[in-house]
């Protein structure tokens, strides 16, 4: 699992299952609940990284949607509003992506 050593399984796990329901997912109770947002500045970095499959500096809609399959396997896809939602929520500057600063801020929200 990516997020080993930086999360526990059991708090990832319970993050999950509180948004397993369509339309369900909050992005500040899901940082919350498998603490993240609790981490160091360094660690929410190393989540980015994990997060930004392409590794193109940015999160973008794409890999948003699939952004709770990097927690626990399998994990549903976010639904397309839920996407939109958390992507209009971390773009601050309007560029329709999510830069390393824009997740932290979202991450310590």
């Amino acid at each position: 699992m990516a997020f080993a050593g930086v999360l526990s399984d059991a708090d990832m796990k319970a993050a999950i299952a509180g948004c397993s329901a369509v339309d369900s997912f909050n992005y500040k109770t899901f940082f919350k609940a498998c603490g993240l947002a609790s981490k160091s500045s360094d660690e929410v970095k190393k989540a980015f990284a994990i997060i930004d499959q392409d590794m193109s500096g940015f999160i973008e809609e794409d890999e948003l949607k699939l952004f709770l399959q990097n927690f626990v396997a399998g994990a549903r896809a976010l639904t397309d509003k839920e996407t939109k939602d958390f992507l209009a929520a971390g773009d601050s500057d309007g560029d329709g992506k999510i830069g390393v600063d824009e997740f932290a801020e979202l991450v310590k929200a």
